[in-house]
C-alpha cells in the first residue's frame, strides 16, 4: 500500500476525553503511515477548539444525543441520527477513507453506522472504566473493539489509553523549560498542577479558592479553572488558567498533580509519572473512580471523594506530598511502574495493516 492512499476518518468528539484519545491515534497514523487524518466533530463540543489546532481536518455533523429517558430528543433521534449518518457517508466519500476510529461522544454513533453501510473497517476504542452507549453500538454493528480497561461492558482486547507521543516524555528538560517560561515559574517550590478536565470543576475550583493562602506557602500552582468558569484572580504564586494548550509543558513542569480522574487524564498523569490527587467526578456510574483505582492502589496517587473536598483537605492532602521529598519520590516511580504503553503506534499500527491487507485482496 502506498502510504498516500491511507484516508482514516477519527470520531470522537464533545470533551477532551474523547477527543484527545482519538486525535492520538490520528497522529500515529500520520506519523508513522503517513494517513490524511479527518476528524468528525460537532457544534456542542470541543473539538472546534482542539482538533484544527493541531493542524488535522475538521468536519462538522449534526449531534446525536442518546437521551437515557424519555423526551422530546428521544422523539427527534430518528432524523437526527439519518441526518448525521447521512452527512458522515458524505464525509467519508470526500475523503476516499480506508477506515473509520472511534473514542466516543455524539460523533461516534454516526461514524459507525456510516462506515458499516459503507462496507468500511471500524473500530472502537473505550477509554473510560465502563463503556458507553455509542462505544457499545460500535461494537454489535461489527465493530473491532478495544478497551482501557478490563470488564468495561464492551468486548474487544485491553490495550490502556492512547496518548500523544511527546506526553510524559522530556529527555532534554526542554518542555518543562517551556512550562517554567510560560507561567513564570522557578525552582524555589514545587509546582501543583491543578485541572478539573477540561470544562473545569466548579468543586475543585471552591477549594483551591479557600485553600490558596495556605497553598502558595508551599507550592507554585498552575491551576487550569475551565473556561465556562469564573476567571480566579492571579497572585505570586498563582496562575490560573482556561484551559492548558501545552499539556506536555505542563506536565513536565509540574511536581504533582490535582485532578479529575477521567481516563485521559489518568493516562497521561501516569505517563508522566506525576504523584497524583485524584478527585473522582461524583456522577455517572462510578466509572472515574474506577479510572484512577489501579494506580491509587499501586502508590503512585491518593483519592478523595468529591463531596470530602474541602480547602482544608486540599492543603493537608498537598502539603504531606510537597513537603516530602522522599513520598514524592517513592509515587512517582508507583505510578511509573503502572504506566501506559505506546497504545497509540499500536492501535494505529492494527489499522494500517488490516486496509493494507484488504487493498491487497482486492488487487489480486
Amino acid at each position: 500500500m502506498n502510504n498516500a492512499e491511507l484516508s482514516v476518518v477519527i470520531a470522537g468528539g464533545g470533551t477532551a476525553g474523547h477527543i484527545e484519545p482519538a486525535l492520538a491515534v490520528g497522529e500515529a497514523l500520520k506519523t508513522y503511515h503517513g494517513a490524511r487524518i479527518t476528524a468528525l466533530g460537532t457544534k456542542k463540543g470541543l473539538e472546534g477548539e482542539i482538533v484544527p489546532a493541531r493542524g488535522v481536518d475538521l468536519r462538522m455533523i449534526l449531534p446525536v444525543p442518546i437521551p437515557r429517558k424519555p423526551s422530546v430528543d428521544l422523539v427527534k433521534l430518528p432524523y437526527r441520527l439519518i441526518k448525521a449518518v447521512l452527512q458522515t457517508r458524505a464525509v467519508l466519500k470526500d475523503v476516499n477513507a480506508q477506515a473509520v476510529f472511534g473514542t466516543g461522544g455524539y460523533v461516534a454513533a454516526p461514524a459507525y453506522i456510516a462506515a458499516k453501510t459503507k462496507g468500511l473497517p471500524f473500530y472502537i476504542h473505550e477509554t473510560n472504566a465502563l463503556a458507553g452507549m455509542a462505544n457499545k453500538l460500535g461494537v454489535k454493528l461489527g465493530g473491532v473493539g478495544f478497551n482501557a480497561a478490563a470488564n468495561s461492558g464492551m468486548p474487544g482486547d485491553v490495550v490502556g489509553v492512547p496518548i500523544r507521543a511527546e506526553i510524559g516524555k522530556d529527555p532534554d528538560g526542554a518542555a518543562a523549560a517551556r512550562g517554567r517560561q510560560q507561567w513564570g515559574f522557578d525552582d524555589s517550590k514545587p509546582v501543583l498542577l491543578i485541572t478539573g478536565g477540561s470544562q473545569g470543576a466548579a468543586s475543585i475550583n471552591a477549594a483551591v479558592k479557600a485553600a490558596l493562602p495556605e497553598l502558595v506557602e508551599h507550592v507554585q500552582v498552575l491551576h487550569a479553572y475551565g473556561p465556562r468558569n469564573e476567571a480566579p484572580q492571579a497572585q505570586d504564586g498563582y496562575v490560573p488558567v482556561p484551559y492548558i494548550e501545552d499539556m506536555a509543558a505542563a506536565l513536565a513542569v509540574a511536581d504533582l498533580t490535582v485532578c479529575r480522574s477521567g481516563a485521559m487524564t489518568v493516562a497521561e498523569i501516569t505517563a508522566a509519572g506525576l504523584p497524583a490527587i485524584y478527585v473522582p467526578l461524583p456522577h455517572g456510574n462510578g466509572e472515574q473512580a474506577l479510572n484512577s483505582q489501579h494506580v491509587v492502589e499501586a502508590g503512585g496517587a491518593i483519592m478523595i471523594k468529591d463531596s470530602d473536598l474541602t480547602g482544608q483537605r486540599l492543603v493537608e492532602e498537598v502539603v504531606a506530598i510537597a513537603d516530602d521529598p522522599q513520598r514524592r519520590e517513592e509515587m512517582v516511580a508507583a505510578a511509573q511502574d503502572s504506566g501506559a504503553g505506546d497504545v497509540s503506534k499500536m492501535l494505529a499500527d492494527r489499522i494500517a495493516a488490516d486496509v493494507r491487507k484488504e487493498q491487497e485482496k482486492e488487487s489480486n
